[in-house]
């Protein structure tokens, strides 16, 4: 995640800047210094001569490898706005201080470029009125010139870039044809003074200084492109502007210079920006030469005062966001208008106003300037190790070399002015530090985002009445204007009139763009948005969208369309709809509003809900279908009133199923307590049985004593011997009292095994051992495998047991399982039985017999497998089997629940399978499969 990203998480809440910006507007900006070099070499011209260039080449190559140097951290920084100032704050982020210090150092700089733009405007529009006999207050001018860019900034950035444009490329065209020109008339002209001078003139190294010092306020500002690359739409493209503007350096600083050098060699032109560039240029473009000059001045002072307004905010706005400065720098408007930052600036371009030295201006902000590329040059050298740094070495030896620079050439300008000019960037950090503090709404960002977000956009519904209004007062004015000027032209014969011309053009064109900024444009604007925004929706909408003719010819069709008639919704057009849509009479004004359609393709038959309304023209009439596919609805609506009938029909099954479920449950409670009651006196007869025998055999010890010692009783005791059958008696008694042991055994067992059948103590899953449930199911239908008569067979159970675990499973439940498919199978043999199907196909068939086989597969799932051997079930039976109320039995026999209920056991309660093998004279086998350890499933 880049170093930007990082800086942004926390203001998720705010407006961010969209990339509106096209790649040639953000060009524009980057030409800007280029055409300041128009102001400078005067100058450095008057006071250095022909030495000057040896201060240009230095400055020059030292902007050419920050153009490439500043290109790589764009790159890098793809989404930083306000350029080399932001950059170097990523640079120096383990110093912040430094890097708030080198930013506002830069942004001084330019914010006093506006100002020093703005006097010079005064100034020769001031000289030219004067010349026409016209006074205008110095103050009028000086604001008027100031706000100028401010509100054309303030109503948004694309209508100040496409100003920008418009301007600047005739600027810099006709800048670059004086250089090219220039150089061409001094090489190859027969009245050429010649390309070299004859002598040259001595520079020392506090001179040198002192001026590269002053013309890297150029040279080093030609990477201004970079400060629009977050909201450049091609940011790449942007970047590789810098190489152009890089490239362009030698030809306008170093070229324009040597023609200036050259040609402007009148000592009376001192450092008058106007008179040297017209005396440079005379020669090869003669009378032309003032009023293109003209031109190219007032261009570099309105074109840089524009490039101010759009730069410094910007730099403002991504300090905001890295927390160098308050965070009411970062808020930004939906059309991209910073007006907290601009605010800001406009404050300072008024403090460097009301001073008004032009010297002292460029002093004090170029101080900051340089130190703020000293900076920036310490950054690149301590991340040296980065990929994004280019030049490490050479920025070390750049940074050392203006350190050097800054001391002599600073205090050659004045110990003061270096004094103010470290010193103001520092005051403007205070500035902030105040700002931060003051409890103040709109110097926090969420006044202004509620503002932003709950003003709600008016835009006036009738603007022609206004629109005409201002038109009729520009011309007006214009005429006024025009007509005032040609009165003075025609008083006073001066060759200076077509300068104030150019002037006016210029002042007059940034003034109408101002105006319309806060009238016609924003409904332009907001028209555009409009369409965008309509023809976004039709292009994205998945309903179908028609535009029909009063014909019913379609005449547009949105790409969703395509999917209604499958076809290209080029070639729908032309055609009547009622091609697809027979139902459709001829004329659209006959339609139903709203309408159900059925549209036939691809064999399938589509419901379509059409709806049409119409859209009246002057000229025309045009109705607007919506193609909604309904299809789905109405299928949707079939199912819900099928599902209704089989919701009914579930409803009944499941009120059976919790009747039976009931049933079983009061069952198993009525087996646990007869199980129960019958186990207290079976207890208490088992108990006694063997207390009884010991009492008999001690009596009857005791009558073989009597017998023994009176062998001849007397004769009433010997016919009741006789009567008893003392003997048998004897023998038999223990029988007796054995076969009773047994009995009450027996019964013991069949309490048991109803005990353990109803299982009511284990409602919840538990392991258990299913051998033992099988048993105690068998042995409660124990008397039904006994043959009824002696016509009847016995039922065999077979029992292959495997070597089975305990399984976790809802026991009584299974148990239920195990006791239906169990009674199933013997009501189908003795079905069988009692239709004799034994006798007729006895040599076939065995003994009834019941198969029950368990087993553990390697995957931990429980096989258990009860089958019979009777006649099989029919395929046509077997895919009923589970179906609720399904049965075979006769009325009163069978609910055809049990089967039904014993499935969802196994695959709902035990996620496991039931399924039925059988075929006709195979007999039948139920297999159950359920897992041995529930909670791993």
């Amino acid at each position: 995640m880049s170093d930007f990203a990082h800086s942004t998480l926390g203001q998720s809440s705010s407006l961010r800047l969209t990339r509106s910006l096209s790649a040639v507007e953000s060009w524009g900006f980057g030409l800007t210094a280029h055409i300041s070099w128009t102001a400078l070499v005067p100058a450095i011209h008057a006071a250095l001569g022909s030495q000057a260039i040896f201060v240009w080449i230095p400055a020059v190559i030292f902007g050419m490898l920050l153009n490439y140097q500043v290109k790589r951290l764009g790159l890098h920084f793809i989404n930083v706005a306000g350029g080399t100032p932001n950059y170097a704050t990523k640079l120096l982020h383990n110093y912040p201080r430094l890097a708030r210090y080198a930013a506002i150092g830069y942004l001084l700089n330019w914010v006093s470029y506006l100002s020093v733009n703005t006097i010079v405007l005064r100034d020769l529009i001031k000289v030219n009125l004067e010349t026409l006999g016209i006074t205008c207050p110095e103050i009028f001018l000086d604001i008027s010139f100031t706000l100028l860019p401010f509100i054309v900034a303030f109503s948004g950035t694309r209508a100040l870039s496409i100003l920008h444009l418009f301007f600047v490329i005739p600027a810099f065209a006709l800048l670059i044809t004086f250089c090219i020109q220039g150089l061409g008339w001094l090489a190859f002209s027969p009245v050429s003074p010649g390309f070299f001078p004859n002598s040259w003139s001595s520079l020392s190294f506090v001179d040198w200084a002192k001026w590269f010092f002053f013309v890297t306020y150029a040279t080093y500002s030609c990477e201004t492109a970079s400060s629009f690359v977050a909201d450049s739409r091609h940011p790449t493209q942007t970047l590789r502007f810098l190489n152009v503007a890089a490239w362009m350096m030698p030809l306008i600083f170093l070229g324009g210079s040597w023609v200036v050098m050259r040609l402007a060699t009148n000592p009376n032109l001192k450092d008058n920006a106007f008179l040297n560039l017209v005396a440079a240029s005379q020669p090869f473009w003669g009378r032309f030469a003032g009023v293109s000059v003209s031109f190219l001045l007032v261009a570099a002072s309105l074109l840089g005062s524009a490039t101010v307004v759009s730069n410094c905010p910007r730099i403002l706005y991504q300090l905001a966001l890295d927390k160098h400065i308050s965070p009411v720098f970062s808020v930004v408007s939906r059309r991209g208008v910073f007006v907290p930052a601009l605010t800001l600036t406009l404050g300072l371009c008024l403090i460097y106003l009301i001073w008004g030295d032009v010297a002292r201006i460029v002093a004090v902000g170029n101080i900051g300037w340089f130190v703020s590329f000293m900076l920036l040059h310490l950054g690149l050298w301590l991340r040296r190790d980065r990929p994004e740094v280019l030049f490490p070495r050479i920025s070390l030896a750049i940074l050392l070399l203006e350190v050097v620079v800054l001391l002599v050439g600073g205090f050659a300008w004045g110990w003061l002015n270096l004094l103010i000019g470290l010193l103001f960037p520092i005051s403007v950090i205070g500035i902030d530090a105040v700002i931060r503090r003051v409890n103040f709404p709109a110097l926090h960002p969420d006044w202004w985002m509620r503002r932003y977000r709950t003003r709600p956009v008016v835009i006036i519904k009738d603007s022609v009445i206004l629109q005409v209004s201002i038109l009729i007062f520009l011309l007006c004015s214009a005429v006024a204007v025009g007509w005032l000027f040609g009165v003075k032209l025609n008083k006073v014969a001066t060759a200076g009139g077509e300068n104030i011309f150019v002037v006016l053009l210029m002042s007059v064109a940034f003034v109408g763009v101002a105006i319309a900024c806060w009238t016609s444009l924003p409904q332009v604007v907001a028209i555009a948005e409009a369409r965008v925004a309509a023809e976004h929706l039709f292009t994205v909408a998945q309903d179908g969208i028609l535009v029909v003719d009063d014909r019913g010819i379609i005449r547009q069709a949105n790409p969703a369309t395509e999917s209604f008639f499958g076809v290209n919704p080029s070639e729908l057009r032309g055609n009547h709809l009622n091609k697809w849509l027979p139902a459709l009479v001829y004329y659209p004004e006959q339609w139903t509003k709203r309408s159900e359609q059925i549209l036939i393709g691809n064999g399938k038959n589509r419901t379509l809900e059409v709806s049409i309304s119409d859209r009246p023209h002057r000229d025309f009439q045009e109705y607007v279908v919506i193609l909604h596919d309904i299809t789905q609805r109405k299928q949707a609506e079939q199912i819900l009133r099928y599902s209704e009938a089989q919701l009914r029909q579930e409803a009944k099954q499941l009120v059976s199923q919790l009747v039976h479920s009931e049933k079983m449950s009061s069952l198993g409670q009525l087996v646990a307590g007869v199980a129960h009651e019958i186990n207290n006196p079976i207890n208490f007869i088992s108990g006694n049985v063997g207390y009884a025998n010991q009492y008999i055999q001690d009596l009857l010890r005791l009558l073989q004593l009597y017998q023994k010692n009176y062998p001849n009783p007397v004769k009433e005791i010997q016919q009741e011997i006789e009567a008893i059958d003392l003997d048998f008696l004897i023998a038999d008694l223990p029988n007796l009292l054995t076969s009773m042991t047994v009995g009450a055994e027996r019964i013991t067992e069949i309490v048991l095994s109803l005990r353990n059948f109803s299982r009511l103590d284990n409602a919840e899953m538990k392991a258990v051992n299913i051998h033992e449930g099988i048993d105690n199911t068998l042995m409660i239908l124990e008397h039904r495998l006994k043959p009824k008569s002696s016509n009847n067979l016995a039922i065999e159970v077979i029992k292959e047991y495997g070597d089975l675990p305990l399984v976790e499973c809802y026991a009584g439940q299974l148990n239920q399982v195990f006791m239906n498919l169990l009674a199933n199978a013997i009501d189908a043999l003795e079905e069988a039985v009692e239709n004799g199907e034994w006798e007729v196909r006895e040599e076939t068939l065995s003994t009834p017999q019941i198969s029950i086989q368990t087993k553990l597969t390697s995957e931990n799932q429980v096989v258990i497998r009860i089958g019979d051997n009777g006649i099989g079930i029919p395929e046509k039976v077997q895919k009923q089997l589970f179906e609720p109320f399904f049965t075979t039995k006769p009325v009163n026999k069978g609910t055809g629940l049990g089967l039904s209920i014993s499935h969802q056991i196994i695959t709902q309660k035990h996620q496991g399978k039931l399924e039925c093998i059988s075929a006709p004279g195979k007999g039948t086998e139920f297999i159950i499969v359920i897992p041995l350890n529930q909670q791993a499933i």
